[in-house]
């Protein structure tokens, strides 16, 4: 009777650790989705890094990177924040996609970016410019990029969005080339529409670079004036896209691109303190997720900054050691 009412009293307590040992993990579980979703996912951050890419003795370029707004027309905060953005006074402003998160949400990305207009800028698609969100099982992401489902029609005024950008004088490098003048340092820029879905024309690039230099007037001339100067006027070419696929960047390298900017990863959106991102949405490495890096291609190489971005989908809001970010990336001289 003894041993029998000791194994009963044993059996008791085991089960009361075993069932204090699971409230205590769904404690913490729930404490870690409420932070996530009413406090991380609203903690606006504006990271700031320098990259050495121009010429010798040039002026540095203060570019702000800004990637993955999800914007809905409720969230006055994060408009707000995006508007507070101009007081950087940024030289030039790159968008990389995914602006929308609600169908209605073209006078909210409206408002928020008015006050960069006449700020130079170029901008790319991102699949959420195009289709909106949709009610996702989170686990599908462990198993690989998303996909876009077959019976999902464009649904987001993609047209509209392309408005606000040009009304604010921005350049569409969808699967092209442009060039801007900025403090003294020529900048080529090429895009690629989104890689996500399968957008993007890499085939298309060559020419557009190629085509871009024969048109422009001085390309053959020095800089800033060929008596004073014997070198050709300085020039810095960066690549734009959404999604940072393993063939985009290497393509990139390969055209020449010295600095990359592209989003789309949310920085992984919920990570592991000390252990990083779960998972990428595409295939690049774990390790340049989000942030500043260097893509290696032979014997080329090319700063990559990826955004960790700035919303998420309505249907999933909510972030973990990832706050929500743009970037004010310095350009100097190497």
């Amino acid at each position: 009777m003894t041993r029998t009412g000791a194994s009963v009293s044993a059996g008791k307590i085991t089960g009361l650790s075993v069932g204090g040992s699971a409230a205590l993990v769904g404690a913490i579980g729930l404490a870690a989705f409420a932070w996530g979703s009413l406090v991380e996912r609203r903690r606006f951050t504006l990271r700031e890094v320098s990259v050495p890419v121009l010429a010798h003795g040039s002026a540095p370029i203060r570019v702000l990177h800004i990637s993955d707004l999800h914007m809905a027309p409720w969230q006055r905060d994060k408009q707000e924040w995006v508007r507070g953005l101009a007081d950087l006074h940024p030289d030039l402003v790159v968008n990389t996609g995914d602006n929308l998160g609600h169908a209605e949400s073209i006078p909210s990305i409206a408002y928020a970016l008015q006050p960069f207009r006449g700020t130079p800028g170029v901008f790319v698609n991102g699949s959420n410019d195009m289709v909106g969100p949709e009610m996702k099982n989170p686990l599908r992401y462990f198993m690989g990029p998303s996909k876009r489902s077959g019976t999902v029609r464009d649904n987001l005024d993609l047209a509209g969005l392309h408005t606000v950008f040009t009304d604010l004088g921005w350049l569409d490098i969808n699967n092209a080339a442009e060039s801007i003048d900025l403090n003294g340092t020529h900048v080529e820029f090429f895009g690629v529409d989104d890689p996500h879905i399968g957008h993007d024309r890499l085939d298309l690039i060559t020419r557009a670079i190629d085509d871009l230099r024969a048109n422009d007037p001085l390309a053959d001339e020095a800089w800033p004036d060929p008596e004073e100067a014997a070198a050709p006027r300085p020039t810095v070419t960066i690549g734009v896209a959404h999604a940072p696929y393993q063939r985009i960047l290497n393509s990139f390298v390969n055209h020449g691109a010295q600095l990359i900017l592209a989003g789309h990863t949310h920085g992984g959106q919920v990570c592991v303190p000390g252990f990083g991102a779960l998972v990428t949405n595409c295939d690049i490495p774990r390790r340049q997720v989000k942030g500043l890096s260097l893509w290696n291609l032979g014997l080329r190489t090319a700063f990559l900054n990826v955004s960790a971005g700035l919303g998420t989908s309505i249907y999933a809001p909510v972030r973990f050691s990832c706050p929500p970010e743009a970037t004010l990336l310095t350009l100097t001289a190497e």
